[in-house]
């Protein structure tokens, strides 16, 4: 009697089935979908006080402000973490409506008190500085009094330049040397160089107008920093405003010279961009 041969059974192939594979993805999507639905209505309350209560402990704001900037947790561990701050505050107003206005003024306040900190902290640095290079006589050193956001050294027009030129003396040199120095420990922070005159118009010379000089004398301090300091260009910005922010009468010959002037602002980096 002949026997049938037996059938080979097929083995079912390997692995999940198709669908359920492309299954799995429309679901991911869907689940990744809702989830950002959710994080652009929603504010993680939790974290926000987080962090609100990590500023307030690194700054000792809501205490007093009594604190240095450089002892709190956070700066130790980088200033670079508020930079983005503003943009942050920005941000959260326009995503959000569970923050009321109490809030955000705090908020502000947190920030305006950082910025008061930092910058005291390198006024602080910068007129010691200035003091062990004997440039006190050269230098008058403020801060920025609207923002708190920078430190102002001001420096005489004319003990930098002649009469309606924008070449820096020989024998100013060693003293904006010095200015060069106080800078250059402040890698990295955003530098604002600003060239001012007083109304006399110009009527000879290769300027046309003190818009044009203030500009020229600012690009001149300015390229020597860089070429000579080594300050890095992407740090350092140059403007000239001619006779339009006088800081003294220019009725007199006093008020004029005043106004004659080069003005360095070093940012503080909350505001170095």
């Amino acid at each position: 009697m002949k026997r049938l041969a037996r059938k080979k059974t097929e083995e079912a192939p390997k692995g999940a089935p198709e669908w359920m594979t492309t299954f799995s993805d429309l679901m991911n999507l869907l689940l990744c979908f809702f989830v950002l639905l959710f994080a652009m209505s929603n504010v993680d309350q939790e974290k926000f006080d987080q962090v609100a209560a990590s500023l307030s402990s690194s700054f000792s704001i809501f205490s007093g402000g009594k604190s240095s900037i450089g002892d709190g947790q956070l700066i130790n561990m980088g200033v670079a973490q508020l930079n983005d701050f503003n943009q942050y505050f920005s941000n959260m107003g326009q995503t959000t409506e569970s923050i009321d206005g109490e809030e955000i003024e705090q908020l502000k306040q947190l920030l305006a008190e950082a910025n008061k900190a930092e910058t005291e902290k390198m006024y602080d640095n910068i007129t010691e500085m200035s003091a062990q290079y004997n440039l006190d006589k050269y230098l008058d050193i403020e801060t920025d009094k609207t923002g708190g956001q920078y430190v102002l050294i001001n420096i005489s027009g004319s003990l930098l330049y002649d009469s309606g030129k924008a070449k820096l003396k020989d024998e100013a040199l060693p003293i904006f040397s010095k200015v060069g120095d106080i800078i250059k420990t402040y890698k990295g922070y955003r530098i604002s160089i600003i060239g001012h005159t007083d109304n006399v118009p110009i009527t000879s010379g290769i300027y046309r107008s003190n818009k044009e000089l203030s500009s020229a004398r600012a690009i001149n301090a300015a390229e020597y920093l860089i070429d000579v300091k080594g300050i890095s260009p992407s740090n350092i910005e140059w403007i000239g405003r001619g006779e339009y922010d006088p800081i003294a009468d220019n009725s007199s010959e006093a008020g004029k010279s005043k106004n004659r002037r080069i003005e360095i602002r070093i940012y503080n980096s909350l505001n170095t961009n």
